[in-house]
């Protein structure tokens, strides 16, 4: 997968192993996770295994989230994009084969735009490159960050709903924006 993506003060492309660092640093952090199921992981090899999973889905699906990267300082800051979701990794019991756009950034970049900047830059994508009609997102109620963070990008409350897997039941908000 060749995108190459640049906003104002990013660069999104794909995710590389050369990120094991700063996904180790992100993923590990209890507070990034606080509304992920609260399983930060512990070791190196569990961000390597993330990053295999995106690199997978570049493969299977043609599309992944991306790496975000500093324009300036060229450092990895978390990933964002359009994501397909297939019926075994669908979050949302009443749909599967959708895309839907997401982020997830290291703590130190939260608070200051950029997974609007990131998540605009991936609708835009979606819509006019992947030719798409309709992008999803879904939050744990409570993230009240990251509920903004996808009205600012332009996608519409839908519903809440409770999704439960294994031992884990979670609250949860969808969104949808469809091409105008």
């Amino acid at each position: 997968m060749d995108i190459y993506i640049e906003t104002e003060r990013l660069i999104l492309r794909p995710v590389l192993d050369t990120d094991l660092k700063g996904m180790f640093e992100m993923d590990s952090d209890p507070e990034v996770h606080k509304y992920l199921g609260n399983k930060p992981i512990k070791t190196k090899e569990e961000a390597q295994e993330a990053i295999n999973y995106i690199k997978k889905q570049y493969q299977e699906r043609g599309i992944g989230r991306w790496a975000v990267v500093n324009k300036d300082t060229k450092e990895f800051m978390g990933w964002s994009g359009i994501k397909l979701n297939t019926k075994k990794e669908s979050y949302n019991p009443n749909f599967s084969n959708f895309y839907d756009v997401g982020y997830r950034f290291i703590k130190r970049y939260w608070g200051k735009g950029y997974a609007t900047e990131s998540g605009k830059a991936a609708i835009d994508y979606a819509f006019k490159t992947m030719k798409l009609e309709t992008v999803y997102a879904i939050t744990e109620m409570g993230n009240d960050a990251s509920h903004n963070t996808l009205i600012k990008i332009g996608l519409d409350y839908v519903e809440d709903y409770i999704f439960e897997i294994e031992d884990q039941k979670f609250d949860l908000r969808w969104y949808k924006i469809e091409k105008e």
